[in-house]
């Protein structure tokens, strides 16, 4: 009996090791890396890969039981140890990925906000969590300064805490460089200051203004 369990046990934890094997071999880790380069590259918020994001929480929840499964069935620690390695890379690339879009949340949140473009970039939780941080900054302000207003000073008690004016909203700027190269075999960019197009052939690396490019981005080029 107990030598057939053994033998249960190693086909069990082979199997693992394939299905293991066939989830390491796609390629969203990959494109969660590109993902992140990008998002982390461009000067303002892109849109949110929410099935790329679920797939990848998907899949690493996955590794996780993978790993529990191999240490349980006895496998070798080294090879244990270089699964896990994998895995610590996806969960460092989905962490980052979303930590870059929450630095430029709390940078440009209210930009963010007024911008119906970029508001729809978000996904739902980063929504929320903008609508949140601005409804406590209104609060804020009302109860600390507003409302210590005198009452000829009403009309500016209601003003709120986003005025009409954006002078004092922090912008990304669309207008600056960046390194970007083709994903496809070619592309053909249109330059405001030159007549010629700039033709990038795949992998091609080349420093263009990102609002050339920014509806590009994604699709036909990524920013390295």
């Amino acid at each position: 009996m107990a030598e057939d369990f053994g033998d249960g046990s190693a086909a069990s934890a082979a199997a693992d090791m394939e299905e293991y094997e066939m989830l390491m071999s796609t390629t969203d880790v990959e494109l969660l890396k590109t993902a992140w380069r990008n998002e982390k590259a461009a000067p303002e918020i892109l849109q949110f890969q929410a099935q790329l994001v679920k797939r990848a929480r998907e899949q690493i929840q996955l590794m996780e039981e993978t790993i529990e499964d191999f240490e349980e069935s006895g496998l070798d620690p080294l090879t244990v140890s270089l699964y896990q390695m994998d895995l610590d890379r996806a969960q460092f690339l989905l962490r980052s990925y979303l930590r870059v879009r929450l630095r430029k949340l709390e940078k440009y949140m209210l930009y963010i906000w007024k911008n119906d473009s970029l508001w729809n970039r978000l996904s739902e939780p980063e929504k929320m969590f903008v609508q949140r941080c601005i409804d406590d900054m209104e609060k804020h302000l009302e109860e600390t300064v507003l409302s210590k207003l005198p009452d000829n000073y009403q009309s500016a008690r209601r003003q709120s805490v986003i005025s009409e004016e954006d002078d004092m909203v922090p912008e990304p700027r669309l207008d600056t460089f960046v390194a970007c190269k083709t994903s496809n075999s070619f592309v053909s960019l249109r330059l405001a200051d030159s007549e010629r197009p700039l033709e990038m052939e795949r992998q091609d690396v080349s420093f263009v203004l990102y609002k050339v490019i920014e509806d590009k981005i994604g699709a036909d080029i990524d920013l390295v």
